[in-house]
């Protein structure tokens, strides 16, 4: 396993593997890694001859100063948790100066995916993603790419983005990875204070418990009781819940709306902003 810091490194690397006849994969991260990460890692490995492992806490998609100040960055931590756990070739840790030499002025328009949840409370934040993630995509030109499908939206953002600029690399998701106790893993879970974290729990839980209730309630009206249920929870305050079509990510009035049908919340527990999801038709 190399580590690499510099783009024209890691475009040699990969090169090489491909002079090679290899197959490339790449995982995204942003570090602080865990074994949700781990798992997308893994099934890179298991699907692609060369993968390479990206660590970048990308400034362009944090809209809050003291959010990008906070963010955990845990390199060294990082490199032997991968080096122990996996066979990945290649880790590429680059510098803000490497990634953005010049200040990325591109505009990206994903038109109503972006205008919901996350798009609506973090204003710029999927520009800043579509901007890191193409670098990305250029610098490592994978074969595919893997997403954990805990960034619901961003994995749709991130899809569309592909098709817009016909980059032909296969976007693969995967599979929310939890703690025992139902949270949903998150470098962030690292800032959650004791109270907090012993809070967190009951997101997954109210999330798992409204997949019973879609008989006795409209998801308008479903989407209500869950945030009811978390706020009425010690230390845990919601952003937004909405229940929408998993393709389009617009807000469904009746199940029969959509084929493919999730939930995406935001809960604040404590100062620290946890997202998760759950489908209730697919």
């Amino acid at each position: 396993m190399n580590l690499v810091r510099t783009v024209s490194d890691l475009r040699q690397a990969v090169s090489d593997a491909r002079q090679a006849g290899k197959s490339i994969g790449l995982v995204p991260t942003m570090g602080a890694l865990h074994n949700g990460h781990l798992s997308l890692v893994q099934r890179a490995c298991s699907e692609c001859d060369f993968v390479v492992v990206s660590i970048f806490v990308n400034p362009t998609q944090f809209n809050n100063p003291d959010d990008l100040r906070t963010y955990p960055r845990t390199l060294d931590k990082d490199t032997r948790f991968l080096a122990d756990n996996s066979r990945v070739d290649v880790i590429f840790a680059p510098t803000v100066e490497e990634v953005y030499p010049e200040p990325d002025t591109r505009t990206f328009s994903f038109g109503p995916l972006a205008e919901v949840m996350e798009g609506k409370y973090r204003p710029g934040h999927f520009n800043g993603v579509a901007q890191v993630v193409s670098k990305l995509f250029d610098f490592a030109r994978p074969d595919k790419a893997y997403f954990g499908l805990k960034d619901f939206q961003q994995l749709a953002i991130i899809r569309r983005m592909v098709a817009d600029l016909g980059l032909g690399i296969s976007i693969v998701p995967c599979p929310i990875v939890r703690e025992a106790d139902g949270l949903a893993l998150s470098s962030r879970n690292t800032l959650l204070t004791p109270e907090a974290r012993a809070a967190a729990p009951f997101i997954a839980k109210v999330l798992a418990r409204s997949t019973q209730l879609t008989d006795q309630y409209t998801p308008v009206q479903l989407a209500q009781w869950v945030q009811g249920q978390i706020d009425a929870t010690q230390g845990l305050e919601t952003e937004y819940y909405q229940i929408v079509d998993g393709n389009t990510l617009q807000p469904v009035e009746a199940w029969t709306d959509a084929d493919y049908v999730v939930g995406c919340v935001t809960v604040y527990a404590g100062k620290v902003r946890l997202i998760d999801n759950v489908t209730y038709k697919e």
